[in-house]
């Protein structure tokens, strides 16, 4: 019979630590089941659409050059489509990462003189440049794009009094980030999303709604394109390429929308019908196949964080009993020393780069320094364990990802076992 606490042992985690990580996971495993009903019927949903598409080996064929005719690249696009239930998509390694999706989805769709809102206060941190709210080479205020901004009620939730006023002639696109980023809100429900879609278009009815859909893909059994929204937008190193993707990033979304986001992207007058796929393919479809799974793991990761780091008294966001709506959690430290400890221990538990420590530094994009702990096989994949907060008040780390449920555990039990070794938590 193998014994569980000598290998947690070996790989160094204490006793005090793996009982009261035990303790915890007891009381969860109601919770964890629903978590694997979801699973269950997202991946059904993606196989579904693989089949109505007709995937077959000939999509991960090898292309190159200018990449006509690329089946595979071609057929992705149709099954992204089919899941997300929207009218196209665009699903590319030419897209660089989210903020870059994020970037050519707005560039794409907007114009000088038109204005850009965001009703959920202010955007994520590298989006900030890319607005113009922190002056940058290219952003859409040097084209003459202005932006609006209406911040969250105190409790997190839209003002709707706001956004009704902010709405105005000019306005082209609202934008809404799912996800916390580096604040300290809740994530938004796709019921909440699209309650909020309905309430702008029955103001302005031929507005843009694009959702930030990075870290909520397959967390719930549908997607904001669901509930009107006109494109969601994410990462392939996130939620949906499933930890296999190399690269890229996709839009669903409307086809008129989404064929202006493809002409931005390569050229006016060859759209998506240039771009190869170099090789790729079968890792976008077999890390699509595989991310409700992933997507699971990592909701159960961050439920257990929760659990663990409330119960020693921290804040938490979200809490240790809230419904979850993305894979990030936030644990509030108030003291730099946390999240640095936090991070280590992330990094000390990941099957790459696990001897390396991760110290704060000027990352580009961000206002601070950033620490960030990724021992990823995918350099900076978020769906993979990685761990990463600013270096300011109030302190908080952002925890996300695990490809597997054992992982995530080993994750945040090593973020505790050096949490104690900097004695920064005392666990009686």
């Amino acid at each position: 019979m193998f014994e569980m606490e000598t290998m947690y042992r070996e790989i160094g985690i204490r006793k005090s630590v793996l009982d009261f990580g035990k303790k915890i996971e007891e009381r969860l495993s109601e919770r964890f089941q629903e978590i694997d009903k979801i699973a269950e019927y997202n991946q059904l949903k993606v196989i579904h659409a693989m089949q109505e598409k007709r995937v077959s080996a000939d999509c991960f064929h090898y292309a190159s050059g200018y990449g006509y005719d690329d089946h595979g690249r071609d057929t992705l696009e149709e099954v992204y489509a089919a899941i997300f239930h929207t009218e196209s998509a665009l699903v590319r390694p030419q897209i660089a990462c989210g903020t870059h999706a994020l970037a050519l989805a707005l560039s794409a769709n907007l114009r000088p003189g038109d204005e850009l809102l965001s009703p959920a206060g202010k955007p994520y941190d590298t989006l900030e440049e890319v607005i113009g709210i922190r002056p940058s080479k290219g952003s859409l205020a040097e084209y003459g794009v202005s932006y609006s901004q209406v911040d969250l009620l105190e409790d997190g939730t839209f003002d709707y009094d706001n956004i009704a006023k902010a709405l105005n002639e000019r306005t082209k696109l609202v934008t809404i980030q799912r996800s916390k980023g580096y604040q300290t809100r809740p994530s938004f429900s796709v019921k909440q999303i699209g309650e909020l879609i309905a309430f702008v278009k029955k103001i302005k009815p031929d507005v843009i709604c694009m959702v930030d859909n990075c870290y909520g893909e397959f967390v719930e059994t549908i997607e904001p394109s669901d509930v009107g929204a006109d494109m969601v937008v994410g990462s392939l190193i996130k939620n949906p390429g499933g930890g296999l993707a190399p690269i890229g990033g996709y839009i669903a979304g409307r086809e008129d929308l989404v064929e202006a986001c493809a002409y931005r992207l390569t050229s006016p007058g060859l759209g998506k019908e240039v771009g190869a796929s170099l090789g790729v393919m079968q890792s976008f479809y077999q890390g699509l196949f595989l991310a409700p799974t992933v997507v699971a793991g990592a909701l159960k990761g961050a439920i257990f964080a929760a659990n663990i780091y409330e119960e020693l008294g921290y804040h938490v966001i979200p809490n240790s009993t809230e419904s979850r709506h993305d894979i990030i959690q936030a644990v509030e430290f108030g003291v730099p020393e946390g999240v640095i400890a936090f991070c280590k221990g992330i990094q000390a538990a990941a099957p790459v780069d696990s001897y390396v420590t991760p110290v704060p530094w000027a990352m580009p994009g961000y206002d601070s320094d950033v620490i960030m702990a990724a021992g990823a096989f995918v350099q900076g994949s978020s769906i993979e364990l990685s761990a990463d907060g600013p270096i300011k008040p109030p302190y908080a780390v952002y925890f996300q990802g695990g490809l597997t449920w054992p992982h995530a555990k080993l994750g945040i039990l090593m973020s505790l076992e050096y949490l104690i070794r900097d004695e920064v938590v005392t666990l009686k």
